[in-house]
């Protein structure tokens, strides 16, 4: 059981390799809805080998992003009041945010961070992984430095992929990953058209003129997100207690509130929760909390980690966005290398 401080039961997680969790879930109105697409392919189905339809609803990199927003207020520009003190990177243009390390596709790997005229932030990682450029990449110590500038790239994973920085072999696996998919998938076909009420037959390359056009949705006898904390690469990481424990909490406040509040995935695709919501399967024993217990077990986690002096000396740490100068023709920057973590 948990402890009276914490409604997490850390103790049943000790021991276990993964934290498996999945929700069973339903359209919010009526039956269909619209999967995640993919160019050149549309939607992603598929045909278990038993003969059972399947079909992506939503996949590993989308969700991944989408766990980012449970502690993000698009209203402030800025963490949810309750996260503050939680360290980030910050891109400014002049003197207004462009862009950060928890928004950002590639986390602190992005270019905006480490690729422009500014390299104070560069130049302070490069410091902290002084003694990583020879031998094998010691993890443990990586994951200490990325978890001092940002925790949530320790969560979902980062890949620094500088030649500078020991060769670009400094890698931080994702610690949670989740997806949606529906069984018993088929399709439910509709359609419409564009109307122009000024001119019917105008020229349609043009944007003028009536367009008829055709719509794929789906239904699905069953549709649920599953998701994966992998408890022993975060044991592997050999973090203090409060740190291991914040990122734990972390990733269930992050989980149960996009269950909450995050499943508008498309126009026509709003989703809820079906049933007793998001439970444990492995441990099978395990009791998630919910997001307002979690909410403040990781307001009092990072004021623990901060305690202990395991952030950066402020929580966030900025760099001005300057262009780099141009490049060599032909030659290709370390920015042109993909981080590898799918976001």
């Amino acid at each position: 059981m948990p402890s009276s401080s914490s409604p997490i039961d850390y103790i049943a997680l000790a021991n276990a390799p993964r934290l498996l969790m999945e929700c069973e879930l339903k359209p919010l109105q009526g039956d269909r809805f619209q999967p995640t697409g993919f160019a050149d392919l549309g939607p992603a189905r598929y045909t278990r080998p038993d003969g059972t339809e399947m079909l992506l609803v939503e996949s590993a990199q989308s969700v991944a992003n989408r766990l980012e927003m449970a502690i993000w207020d698009d209203a402030t520009d800025d963490l949810i009041p309750e996260f503050k003190g939680l360290p980030y990177i910050v891109v400014k243009e002049g003197d207004k945010p462009l862009t950060n390390s928890i928004l950002e596709a590639h986390r602190i790997n992005s270019p905006y961070i480490l690729e422009g005229d500014d390299k104070s932030v560069f130049n302070q990682i490069k410091k902290d992984a002084t003694g990583l450029d020879k031998g094998p990449v010691r993890i443990r110590d990586l994951a200490k430095i990325v978890f001092k500038y940002d925790p949530n790239a320790v969560l979902h994973g980062v890949f620094l992929a500088k030649s500078e920085l020991a060769g670009g072999r400094l890698r931080l696996s994702r610690l949670i990953s989740g997806f949606i998919e529906a069984e018993g998938a088929s399709p439910a076909e509709s359609g419409g058209v564009k109307n122009d009420r000024v001119d019917p037959s105008g020229d349609t390359a043009k944007g003028f003129g009536n367009v008829p056009f055709h719509r794929t949705e789906f239904v699905s006898a069953a549709t649920k997100a599953y998701f994966n904390l992998d408890l022993a690469l975060l044991r592997g990481y050999g973090l203090s207690a409060e740190a291991t424990n914040l990122l734990i909490a972390l990733a269930l406040f992050k989980v149960q509130r996009f269950i909450k509040t995050g499943l508008r995935l498309r126009t026509a695709c709003d989703l809820e929760p079906k049933g007793a919501g998001l439970r444990s399967t492995r441990p099978a024993d395990f009791i998630i909390p919910d997001d307002e217990s979690l909410l403040a077990e990781c307001t009092r986690l990072i004021a623990k980690c901060a305690q202990a002096k395991l952030f950066a000396e402020s929580p966030i740490t900025e760099v001005k966005w300057q262009p780099p100068k141009s490049k060599p023709k032909g030659k290709k920057s370390d920015a042109d290398v993909g981080d590898g973590t799918e976001e």
